[in-house]
């Protein structure tokens, strides 16, 4: 059966009928949903992150404080 015979079918059911197919549906997803996991993510030193410092050695950076506050003016 492909999916248009399947919402024929459906379709052709009385809605109480549509509604038990729906529930069970629904009841399927919880039954067969990836199990998650409870361990939460470790959160690691943010200053190990490759990112921190990446325009340390940038001179047309400057001050971003002084920056920052010429631009919201």
């Amino acid at each position: 059966m492909n999916r248009e015979e399947l919402w024929g079918e459906l379709a052709a059911l009385p809605r109480e009928a549509q509604q038990q197919v729906m529930d069970f549906i629904a009841f399927l997803r919880t039954r067969y949903a990836l199990p998650r996991s409870n361990k939460k993510a470790e959160r690691g030193d943010l200053a190990d992150e490759p990112f921190i410092g990446m325009w340390r050695d940038w001179q047309d950076m400057g001050n971003s404080s002084s920056w920052v506050w010429s631009e919201s003016r």
